[in-house]
């Protein structure tokens, strides 16, 4: 893809990909004004080091690594902080700004357990569960954006899936 339309891509991208960015944000720090704060200085960096922004299908990733390296900086910074007790739900129980009540209440309690799951994970699993089915992202665009070898994500994918699918089968057992 030639220079220009990998920027024009790119702008495309920063207008469109808002939610998709932030609700991967979401997921990986569990905290919606910190997910805020983590786009707005991905979309920043993204901006800032456009030209280093690869030609064809690596820009995804590229911008995915981008949006991860925003939350990591936050962990680092904000974790010491935050209690590990934190809910995947803020004080006006929306996970996200996308889906209304109605929306989430459709969802129920299913997607409350997937979240209360998800949120068990350490923070390299739930990174590489969040890329893969909530960005959608390959495996291999998973080792580009978080710098680690595809065995590696695949691994990560395996313990998360393993995890989450002994809690969710736990808390079943727990309703029965």
């Amino acid at each position: 893809m030639p220079r220009q339309e990998t920027r024009d891509h790119l702008e495309s991208w920063l207008d469109e990909g808002y939610a998709s960015a932030y609700r991967t944000a979401y997921l990986i720090l569990r905290h919606r004004a910190e997910a805020e704060d983590a786009v707005q200085e991905a979309f920043l960096r993204a901006w800032r080091f456009r030209g280093a922004v690869p030609e064809g299908d690596g820009i995804r990733p590229w911008l995915y690594r981008v949006v991860v390296n925003a939350c990591l900086s936050k962990l680092r910074t904000e974790g010491p902080r935050r209690s590990r007790a934190a809910t995947m739900v803020d004080d006006d129980n929306r996970p996200w700004s996308g889906p209304g009540p109605d929306a989430l209440a459709v969802a129920g309690e299913a997607t409350a357990a997937v979240f209360a799951a998800l949120d068990t994970l350490p923070e390299h699993l739930r990174i590489v569960v969040v890329l893969r089915y909530y960005a959608d992202l390959s495996e291999h665009e998973i080792s580009t954006a978080i710098h680690r070898r595809p065995g590696t994500v695949k691994s990560r994918l395996h313990r998360a899936t393993r995890h989450l699918s002994q809690r969710l089968s736990h808390l079943r057992n727990e309703e029965a």
